[in-house]
């Protein structure tokens, strides 16, 4: 069970990366892209942290 709430904390993070490297190439380019889903890729990037966080504790507390 832990090493399974490991691997998906894991796949959180990734994400979490993922959404946030979505949002700074969006920042960067500027543009409709940005003014259109800067919001939504950001509320994106903190309900995936929020997971990962949960996730991460959920693992310590079962180690």
């Amino acid at each position: 069970m832990g090493d399974t709430i490991f691997i998906i904390a894991v796949i959180a993070c990734i994400a979490v990366v993922i959404v946030l490297m979505l949002g700074l190439g969006g920042f960067a380019k500027g543009g409709a892209f940005n003014k259109k889903n800067s919001n939504k890729l950001m509320r994106y990037r903190l309900g995936a942290q929020f997971v990962a966080v949960c996730l991460i504790v959920a693992y310590v507390l079962l180690r």
